[in-house]
């Protein structure tokens, strides 16, 4: 399988690792540390030589309670970061809701529309639509960052989720894109439960019999400190490539990661043992 976006056919045979590139000051976990354009391509450059197969680059935290940020702000964010991150070598996600963002971050080159709304503000459809390849990532949220903690989702979670991303996934079949520029993202942590995002992963498997790519999204995040007793997201390293490596070994072929070496470490150990049972089979 490969994810065909702007610039790669990104090869799917072998789990990719998305490295977070937060161009913000407030998100959840390392809100400010790369808030500028020089601290950010530093960032980004050190996450490929630890072995990022994708950056995905950010300008408004999505936390939960955090505020929209206007479009200007936005923009004078992203866009000097994206203009030097896309002559890096590898594929580049912007993750953004807004379609003016979009539009000029594909104008710039960006490979991958990474949207937490799956495409439901303004024209965010035609846009993608409009651009002759560049993938998309789908991801599901309950009620929007403001609110989602507040009233999380009642009743069956995976069969909802993938019942709300498969007619997603179909709007933009039924208008010319391709399947196999979109993926899918489960949505962890945005308006589920500590019970719900784990019974994502345990049914990981519903997602996947749409026959999409699935990115899984499970880094530092607060169902990985309910169960750890860790309230500190920095803290939770281990658990975030526990999390990552049981999505992986259930289908997952992208995984979204702060902590990219580590990650990309456990994935070498999983893939070798991948490997030597093909042998003895």
């Amino acid at each position: 399988m490969h994810w065909i976006t702007t610039r790669f056919d990104i090869d799917l045979s072998a789990p990719q690792v998305m490295g977070i590139v937060n161009v913000t000051p407030d998100s959840f976990s390392d809100g400010g540390q790369h808030a500028g354009t020089s601290a950010a391509m530093r960032h980004c450059e050190q996450l490929i030589e630890e072995g990022a197969h994708i950056l995905d680059i950010g300008g408004e935290s999505t936390r939960p309670g955090s505020p929209a940020v206007p479009l200007h702000e936005e923009l004078a964010r992203v866009l000097p970061v994206v203009r030097e991150a896309v002559k890096l070598g590898v594929p580049v996600s912007v993750d953004t809701y807004k379609p003016e963002v979009m539009r000029a971050v594909l104008d710039l080159g960006v490979d991958i529309v990474n949207d937490i709304w799956a495409l439901r503000q303004g024209d965010a459809v035609g846009v993608v639509a409009s651009h002759p390849r560049c993938g998309v990532c789908l991801m599901h949220m309950h009620r929007d960052p403001q609110t989602m903690q507040v009233a999380p989702m009642e009743g069956d979670v995976p069969s909802q989720v993938a019942e709300f991303l498969m007619r997603r996934a179909q709007a933009l079949n039924n208008i010319g894109v391709a399947r196999n520029r979109i993926a899918l993202d489960p949505g962890i942590g945005f308006g589920k439960t500590v019970a719900q995002n784990f019974s994502l992963l345990g049914r990981q498997n519903e997602l996947l019999a749409l026959g999409y790519p699935v990115l899984a999204g499970w880094s530092r995040k607060s169902s990985l400190g309910a169960v750890t007793g860790r309230p500190v997201p920095a803290e939770r390293v281990s658990a975030s490539i526990a999390a990552a490596l049981l999505a992986v070994e259930r289908g997952a072929s992208v995984v979204r990661v702060h902590d990219v070496h580590q990650t990309v470490d456990a994935l070498k150990v999983w893939s070798a043992l991948q490997a030597s049972e093909k042998q003895a089979a």
